[in-house]
């Protein structure tokens, strides 16, 4: 950290603590050249995530929507709230982990769809005949086979 008053670029911590937020960490540094002390601010880098929509238009990830379309996949199945978020969360962190800036949302509804397998077979038929767009009764009933034959 380069000293504001001389342009030193050592300095020494001296006092370290959270914000009332909680969202960033307050340091009282001290220049090790002119002794003079200063404040920094250190918080997480929120880098915005595009998602491109398979019409190669970009909106911003928005997990609330994960969240809704699980609720009606798995509407009247027995998937708890805390499992729907729990797929969010992985969903998401995956993506963060990538360091990607921009995803596709093919890419999205795979993972999902792949946490939903081994949660529960009926949200994931449901989950996949609307975002696979199923046209007919047959690649319903392929999806089924495919699935039972993974078993």
């Amino acid at each position: 950290m380069k000293c504001p008053y001389c342009g030193y670029l050592e300095s020494r911590v001296v006092d370290s603590r959270s914000t009332e937020d909680d969202m960033s960490i307050r340091r009282r540094r001290e220049c090790l050249e002119c002794a003079k002390r200063y404040t920094t601010y250190e918080k997480v880098e929120n880098v915005p995530i595009l998602v491109i929509k398979k019409n190669m238009n970009r909106e911003y990830f928005d997990r609330t929507k994960i969240i809704n379309g699980l609720i009606k996949a798995c509407q009247k199945r027995p998937v708890s709230r805390q499992q729907i978020e729990n797929i969010a969360d992985e969903v998401e962190k995956k993506i963060s982990n990538k360091m990607m800036t921009e995803v596709q949302s093919e890419y999205i509804g795979e993972m999902i769809m792949e946490s939903l397998k081994d949660l529960d077979e009926v949200s994931y038929v449901r989950f996949a005949s609307v975002y696979r767009q199923f046209k007919d009764i047959n690649t319903f009933m392929e999806e089924i086979k495919s699935l039972l034959g993974n078993k």
